[in-house]
């Protein structure tokens, strides 16, 4: 099930809604308990049972580490062996058949064959959230959840169970055991759901179809204008995809009292490689930071260990997007400018013209989502050769004009969208000119949004895959 269909609005979320409002405060989280499963096992109902043994082998841990906090040994021991479950779950059924297909190489290995083992939605986002818990109960950061469905409500919590943002335990435990509910709250969840639905079905849907078709494109059709067309629909596409996903999480979550951070800051402004990062998919990288790249030394150690420690956090920030190598190399190539940026680049980039800084950051994301996305070593060479001239199709053709010319309005729409421009523009309105403006706007988002769900089959998430 996915939040930009039909029967999750005018089905399962007013159901879910009603009932929840309904029911005595007691029973809230067994409610959101029994909820968050369905809609997770929605496609594929064997994963709620992966999804249980997640949650109870966190939780049990949670417990054991925190009964035996005065022992640290026998508690760093549980919480070794629970970060070991946690990360064999996850490779097993995320990489085990790209382990399988690499070790095939070798020549005494090649009867090896992959099993196919098929991966269970969203599990590389609540393996994240739920072996951070018993991390955090360890170093005294958060207090023990001795209730089995408070803790099961927070794992798999609908609205951002399957793509995040990656929620914290010690981010939402007070919320587990009280949320507080209004008018005001809950209206504020209802317009930011509808600014990420937006986001997806109206601009990254629409300009996601262009980058099909360069995709699509041969080697020998690849133009220098349509390679840089196609990946720069999918660098807006992917932006709005992911940014609305937890723009409707964080809506949703409003609806129920939950208060989510947020995962975007408008990375598409940055001037550095640096602010890039610190600006998309923020849940993740703080993740990165708190659990791998601090705990190995961070900044404080040598300028060697900082370019080790990056080059450790890069390498599995890049795996963890997909079971493929060349997201493995997507993360060293981020890994190498960041390196750069911290030896002697940042500096020189904060005193350049903004323009200067500003194309620099586009160039390198944009062709770093190439390698993210052709899926093979082969094909991001060749579509990186059309790109820089490289190619056999020169530089353009009466095709790519045709292609430039009917997607010119959704790009200029989708590249204002991704900077703070209009956000600034509403916000420094009159209040009166934005209270009559808001429910208008709302309500016209949900019904083009409606319209284009009814009509359209082409809807992917794209952040599902991970």
């Amino acid at each position: 099930m996915v939040f930009s269909s039909v029967i999750f609005m005018f089905m399962y979320l007013p159901v879910v809604l009603l009932v929840y409002y309904i029911a005595p405060w007691k029973w809230r989280n067994i409610w959101l308990f029994v909820v968050n499963m369905l809609f997770y096992g929605w496609g594929e109902p064997v994963y709620i049972i992966l999804m249980v043994i997640c949650i109870t082998i966190n939780y049990i841990n949670g417990i054991l580490i925190d009964k035996y906090r005065d022992d640290n040994r026998k508690a760093r021991l549980i919480l070794v062996i629970n970060v070991v479950i946690n990360i064999g779950m996850l490779v097993f059924f995320k990489y085990i058949d790209l382990i399988i297909s690499t070790l095939s190489m070798i020549p005494f290995l090649s009867w090896l064959e992959p099993i196919g083992v098929t991966l269970p939605i969203g599990i590389s986002f609540y393996t994240f959230q739920t072996m951070s818990y018993p991390i955090d109960v360890y170093r005294g950061d958060a207090d023990v959840q001795k209730n089995y469905i408070s803790f099961g409500t927070f794992v798999a919590l609908f609205p951002q169970l399957i793509a995040g943002p990656i929620v914290r335990y010690k981010d939402v435990a007070d919320q587990l055991g009280f949320r507080a509910s209004s008018v005001d709250q809950f209206a504020s969840g209802v317009r930011r759901f509808a600014i990420g639905l937006a986001k997806k079905v109206l601009i990254a849907n629409n300009i996601g179809s262009l980058w099909d078709v360069y995709a699509a494109t041969s080697a020998s059709e690849l133009t220098v204008l349509g390679s840089w067309l196609g990946i720069a629909a999918f660098s807006l596409q992917l932006y709005f995809d992911f940014s609305g996903y937890s723009d409707m999480a964080i809506g949703l979550g409003r609806m129920l009292g939950f208060e989510f951070l947020e995962n975007f800051n408008y990375p598409y402004i940055s001037k550095s490689i640096t602010e890039f990062w610190r600006r998309w998919h923020m849940s993740l990288g703080t993740w990165f930071r708190d659990y791998v790249y601090i705990p190995l030394g961070g900044n404080r150690c040598s300028r060697r260990r900082q370019f080790f420690n990056i080059l450790v956090v890069w390498s599995l920030t890049g795996i963890w997007h997909g079971a493929s190598w060349t997201f493995l190399l997507w993360g060293l190539y981020y890994a190498l400018f960041l390196m750069v940026e911290k030896a002697f680049l940042l500096k020189r980039l904060e005193r350049a013209p903004a323009v200067v800084s500003h194309v620099y950051t586009i160039v390198i994301v944009v062709v770093g989502w190439v390698l993210f996305q052709t899926g093979s070593l082969d094909r991001c060479m060749v579509y990186l050769a059309a790109m820089f001239g490289f190619g056999s199709a020169g530089i353009a053709t009466t095709t790519d004009f045709f292609y430039l010319a009917s997607y010119a309005v959704t790009f200029v729409i989708a590249i204002v969208a991704s900077t703070p421009a209009a956000a600034r523009l509403f916000n420094n309105a009159p209040q009166l000119v934005r209270s009559a403006a808001a429910p208008v706007l709302i309500a016209l988002v949900l019904v083009l949004s409606t319209a284009y769900m009814v009509d359209g089959t082409y809807n992917p998430f794209l952040y599902f895959q991970f």
